[in-house]
């Protein structure tokens, strides 16, 4: 029996045929056989990879999927989707710099957007993403960007990408699709240059990935994934394939998400546990016009209401009467979650500050999952009644 080199234990002999499903690369980096080589990959002669934060199998077959799905050139990976955001982010915009955000956005992007305006001098306007007299009074000779959401988290308001787009000119218009996915809506068809995903959400779907994606230009990709390497922001392989999986059941579970989403927010505006909910299919909703127009399949699996009882202590009542809906401040999982924005996504801002914005102690956000309809409204009913 031949003696096996160390260095190649644990590596499977050769074989001819090919797996079925694409094998976890899990290696921190792979082996180069000369310096001709070596270059020939950093110049993209060949393809090919060296370390694992700069690029991987598994990234690669990721970002390919997205980019194909979003109708981009290319794609990226992430650790998570604010990662995916601040990579943009600093791609798009230095010291110095203007950009333009969306004022009703994710607590944490709101925090990130703060964040490069007190440490890297990133002057910064908020504007009502649905004003474009707003967008065009905020436009600067320095603006170098501008992030809005596809449907705003958590209150439901649906942004008219074109729009934006074509008020902003030349200037870079960045979209974050996690609430919608390219089953929805492929936001660069609309105007954006680059759009995002938190792909822990329903691109993954399973409630078991901390991910981020972005596709857009191969140019402006290639750009983002070097500022990702630099600052440590690539995600790793295991979870890539896992939201590669997840990605093959993304229509299924995409169209049976929205027909729930759409009765349950019928049903719990009709309820006198509630004092106001926000969807977009709901005809009182302020966005819903433009939501049928840009939304023929649905709107995605998110509702916000404010419950009719007051304050913090009811949000907690109803939560605990929720016995089989658990609190879980994330989005998109197989099961339906419950979570408050308050104490949650938008905690670090002032009580004052958050009802500026609509978001009131009261706010409830409920993510819908893939359980039935009937099994749904039963729980909510019932844990409404209770308060």
């Amino acid at each position: 029996m031949t003696e096996q080199h160390p260095s190649r234990m644990g590596h499977p002999p050769d074989f001819v045929t090919e797996p079925s499903t694409a094998p976890i690369y899990q290696t921190t980096a792979f082996d180069v056989p000369d310096l001709k080589v070596l270059a020939d990959i950093y110049s993209g002669n060949v393809t090919g990879h060296v370390y694992t934060r700069d690029s991987n199998p598994n990234h690669a077959a990721l970002s390919d999927s997205i980019a194909a799905m979003e109708g981009a050139e290319a794609g990226c990976v992430f650790s998570s989707g604010m990662g995916a955001i601040a990579a943009v982010s600093m791609h798009l915009a230095g010291s110095g710099d203007h950009i333009i955000v969306a004022k009703s956005l994710y607590g944490i992007t709101l925090k990130l957007i703060g964040r490069l305006h007190q440490k890297f001098g990133v002057h910064v306007s908020y504007v009502d993403a649905g004003d474009s007299e707003s967008i065009k009074a905020a436009l600067q000779s320095s603006t170098k960007m501008c992030l809005v959401e596809t449907i705003s988290n958590p209150l439901l308001e649906v942004t008219d990408i074109r729009m934006v787009a074509d008020t902003l000119g030349d200037v870079p218009l960045v979209v974050d699709s996690t609430f919608t996915t390219p089953e929805l809506i492929r936001p660069i068809e609309h105007g954006a240059t680059i759009v995002v995903h938190s792909a822990s959400k329903y691109l993954n779907g399973h409630g078991d990935v901390m991910l981020g994606v972005a596709a857009g230009t191969i140019r402006r990709m290639k750009s983002v994934r070097s500022t990702a390497s630099a600052f440590g922001q690539n995600g790793n392989p295991f979870e890539s394939w896992l939201t590669q999986r997840g990605l093959k059941t993304l229509p299924l579970r995409m169209k049976q998400i929205c027909n729930t989403t759409t009765r349950l927010a019928e049903f719990l505006q009709g309820h006198a546990g509630t004092r106001h909910v926000f969807h977009p299919s709901l005809p009182e909703h302020g966005t819903h016009r433009l939501a049928t127009e840009l939304y023929p399949n649905g709107t995605g699996g998110i509702i916000s209401f404010c419950l009719a009882a007051d304050g913090k202590e009811g949000v907690s009542k109803f939560m605990q009467a929720a016995e089989n809906i658990p609190f879980s401040p994330t989005l998109a999982d197989p099961r339906t979650t419950l979570s408050h924005p308050a104490t949650t996504s938008h905690a670090f801002m002032s009580r004052q500050d958050r009802a500026s914005i609509g978001i009131t102690d009261e706010l409830v956000r409920l993510s819908v999952g893939l359980e039935s309809f009937e099994v749904l409204r039963d729980e909510l009913g019932e844990a409404l009644s209770k308060i």
